[in-house]
C-alpha cells in the first residue's frame, strides 16, 4: 500500500508531461486569436445542448452507483443521496486521477454513514467500474461494426488494431455476460468471500445506464464542434471512447494532454482550434464546474456530520434479583 501511494502519482505525472510534450508538437502553429474565434462561432443553442448532455451524463453516473447498490441488495438509500455521492465521487476522481482510489475514499465516507461495510463499499466501487467497462465494450463494438475504418485514425498514435470482426467479438462477450446472468450461475467462493453473479434485472440496468452516460459525455464534445468538417456523431463517439479510456489508464489528472492529443490527431479533417475549443468546453462542463460544486457538497456533508450529535441510548437499570 505504501508503494502504491507513490507509484500512481508518478505514473500520472509522467503521463501528463509526455502527453503535453506531444500536444505541444501538434499545436505549434496554433493561434490564440483563432481559438477565441472558434469559441465565438459556437451558437448559443449548441452551448445549451452541451449543458443538457452534461446533466444527462451525471444522471447516468448516478445510475452506476444505483445499480451497484441494487446488486448488493441495499434499497433503502434515497436516489438524492446516491446522486450527490456519485456526483462528488466522479467530479473529484475525474480531476484528480487514479479514479478507482480517489473515488473509493469519497464513497467510503458517504456510504459508510449509511451503514455499508468496507467490504460492500469495495464491491460497489469495483462493480461501478465494471459497469463503465461494460458500456465501453458495448459501444465500441457497435462503432467498430458500423464504422470499422475508424481505427485508421489512431495509426501511429495508439496500439489500436481492430476491425468489424473485433466488434462482433466484443458484442459476443457482452452477450455471454447476459446469458450467464440468465442462467443464474452459483456464487464464486474464495475462502470466506463470495462473489455473486449479477441477476438479469441488474445486468439490464447496467446495459442501460453505462451507454447513456458515455453517449451523453461524447455528445458534449459533438455539440461543441462546428458542422464544417464534422465527421458525425458515431466517429466522435469512437474517438471519445479511445481517448477517454486512454486518459483513465494513464491516471493523468483530468486526462490532461491525453484527451487533447488523441482527439486532435484522430480528427485531421477539422481545424485544430475548433477541436481544442470543443475539448475546453467539455472540460468546463464535465470536469471543472462539477469539481467546484463537488467541493461545496463535501463541505455541506461534513458540516451535517459534524453537527450531528450522537446521543447515547439510555440503558435501563439491571433488574434486582430477590434473594432466595
Amino acid at each position: 500500500m505504501k508503494l502504491s501511494k507513490f507509484i500512481w502519482p508518478v505514473v500520472g505525472v509522467v503521463a501528463v508531461l509526455f502527453s503535453i510534450w506531444l500536444l505541444i508538437q501538434e499545436l505549434r502553429g496554433l493561434s490564440l486569436d483563432e481559438l477565441m474565434e472558434s469559441f465565438a462561432a459556437i451558437p448559443m443553442h449548441r452551448w445549451v445542448l452541451a449543458g443538457l448532455a452534461t446533466l444527462v451524463a451525471y444522471i447516468g453516473l448516478a445510475g452506476y452507483d444505483r445499480v451497484a447498490l441494487l446488486h448488493l441488495g441495499r434499497k433503502g438509500i434515497s436516489f438524492t443521496f446516491i446522486a450527490l455521492c456519485s456526483f462528488t465521487t466522479y467530479a473529484l476522481s475525474h480531476n484528480i486521477g487514479a479514479s478507482v482510489f480517489s473515488g473509493a475514499v469519497v464513497r467510503y465516507r458517504a456510504y459508510g454513514s449509511k451503514g455499508l461495510t468496507a467490504r460492500e463499499i469495495g464491491i460497489l466501487v469495483a462493480f461501478s467500474s465494471f459497469t463503465f467497462a461494460l458500456g465501453v465494450m458495448l459501444l465500441f463494438a457497435l462503432v467498430l461494426i458500423t464504422h470499422p475504418a475508424i481505427t485508421e485514425r489512431f495509426v501511429g498514435l495508439l496500439p489500436v488494431e481492430a476491425s468489424a470482426a473485433m466488434g462482433w467479438l466484443l458484442l459476443g462477450l457482452v452477450a455471454l455476460y447476459v446469458i450467464f446472468s440468465w442462467l443464474g450461475l452459483r456464487p464464486l467462493r474464495i475462502g470466506t468471500f463470495e462473489l455473486h453473479y449479477p441477476r438479469l434485472p441488474v445486468v439490464s440496468r447496467q446495459l442501460l445506464m453505462a451507454p447513456i452516460e458515455i453517449l451523453a459525455a461524447a455528445a458534449i464534445i459533438y455539440f461543441a464542434l462546428p458542422a464544417e468538417g464534422n465527421p458525425g456523431y458515431w466517429v466522435v463517439l469512437g474517438v471519445f471512447l479511445v481517448s477517454f479510456s486512454a486518459a483513465l489508464i494513464s491516471h493523468a489528472p483530468g486526462g490532461i494532454g491525453v484527451l487533447e492529443l488523441v482527439f486532435i490527431t484522430a480528427l485531421p479533417e477539422m481545424r485544430q482550434e475548433d477541436v481544442l475549443a470543443a475539448l475546453l468546453i467539455f472540460r468546463l462542463f464535465y470536469l471543472l464546474i462539477p469539481f467546484v460544486l463537488a467541493l461545496f457538497v463535501i463541505l455541506g456533508f461534513e458540516r451535517s456530520q459534524f453537527g450531528r450529535k450522537d446521543v447515547a441510548p439510555t440503558v435501563p437499570p439491571a433488574p434486582t434479583v430477590p434473594p432466595r
